[in-house]
């Protein structure tokens, strides 16, 4: 590509250093728009998803524009979710509400991204988590590099899956999405076209290089894009995840989270074991949200009722402890030790929140 025709540029600033934290720049009729906080990978702050959403309309709307490219800057990560320790600040200090308003824009992006009229083409590589995977997952085109790292790990902090993250949860293969969904476990780059998170896995050299192939995708569909880039980048996918397949569905396709940790527990595949200790240092809160919230996500298989089950989930779990305690642990003093109230799965308020997944 010739960087020289037609470039314009744009650039959202870090309020504390000048520091452009996401870049949108026109080559020609390719939009590419950047996350540029590295030295975080990436995580959204809410003036990030403001620029992100400006741009992303402004584009759709030019007709010189054919196709958009949205990726990280940084070699560690594409994205790794939203900054979590503004999240902290906003529910130890009573601001809920700011933290309401800006996991809904981020969830209006999300869905802008699903719904996009232009090819999008997204690249994950590295860290990409939570956040991340909302707006690399959703998009029309999926491409992800083979030793990313992928995941929803929000039981570990005390919350619950959402961006859009149940859905895809929900439509990996069997009861995948359960086990990840309640574990926080991650999957590899190689993984996440078989759990549905990404349409190829490409070779690095094409990550590397990518705005120099765009061209010639010009004027293509979607569907045509993917074809392309398989047949020419395509990477080796993982069959892994699917010899897991057995010991996953038999314990996670239980009724209840109560019944997954019986049968894991039951279980003498070394793995189940495994999982059962995910499970245990899990918030019970999170682990109960998070199998009710795929479960339904399963059942309407809508993105945008699903955004809206997370965003009354989050609603409730902002007001408990976990959330807090959770991020403090892992996050703030990093004792990586958090004390779950309730700690007892029989102790959490299943009734409520099966209730709240489905209004």
């Amino acid at each position: 590509m010739n960087i020289q025709e037609s470039l314009r540029m744009t650039s959202v600033q870090n309020p504390v250093n000048s520091v452009p934290t996401v870049i949108s720049t026109v080559y020609g009729a390719i939009g590419h728009v950047e996350l540029n906080r590295p030295e975080k990978l990436n995580a959204l702050t809410l003036e990030m998803l403001t620029e992100l959403d400006r741009v992303l309309k402004v584009w759709a709307e030019d007709s010189s524009i054919q196709l958009v490219l949205l990726t990280g800057r940084g070699e560690r990560g594409f994205c790794a979710g939203g900054d979590i320790a503004d999240f902290h600040q906003a529910i130890t200090t009573g601001k809920h509400q700011d933290f309401i308003n800006l996991l809904s824009s981020e969830f209006d992006l999300d869905y802008l991204i699903s719904t996009y009229p232009k090819p999008l083409i997204t690249l994950a590589h590295g860290i990409t988590m939570g956040g991340g995977v909302g707006l690399a997952s959703h998009a029309p085109v999926r491409l992800v590099t083979a030793s990313a790292k992928m995941g929803m790990p929000e039981a570990k902090i005390g919350y619950t899956p959402d961006v859009g993250g149940s859905h895809l949860l929900a439509n990996a293969p069997g009861y995948l999405g359960e086990y990840f969904a309640m574990s926080a476990a991650s999957f590899c780059g190689a993984d996440a076209v078989f759990m549905g998170f990404a349409d190829v896995v490409v070779t690095d050299a094409f990550a590397e290089n990518i705005l120099d192939e765009l061209d010639e995708l010009l004027g293509l569909s979607p569907a045509e894009i993917i074809s392309a880039i398989e047949v020419l980048h395509g990477a080796p996918e993982s069959f892994a995840l699917q010899q897991t397949q057995g010991w996953v569905d038999h314990a996670f396709s239980a009724q209840t989270p109560q019944e997954v940790i019986e049968r894991l527990e039951q279980m003498v595949h070394p793995a189940a074991g495994q999982a059962a200790q995910l499970l245990a240092a899990n918030s019970p809160s999170s682990i109960c949200a998070a199998f009710y919230s795929v479960r339904e996500a399963r059942a309407e298989q809508d993105l945008r009722s699903a955004l809206n089950r997370e965003l009354r989930l989050a609603s409730f779990l902002m007001h408990q402890p976990d959330l807090a305690e959770g991020i403090r642990a892992q996050v703030i003093d990093k004792d990586r030790n958090p004390h779950w109230s309730p700690a007892l799965l029989a102790d959490v308020f299943q009734d409520e929140l099966r209730s709240l997944v489905r209004e």
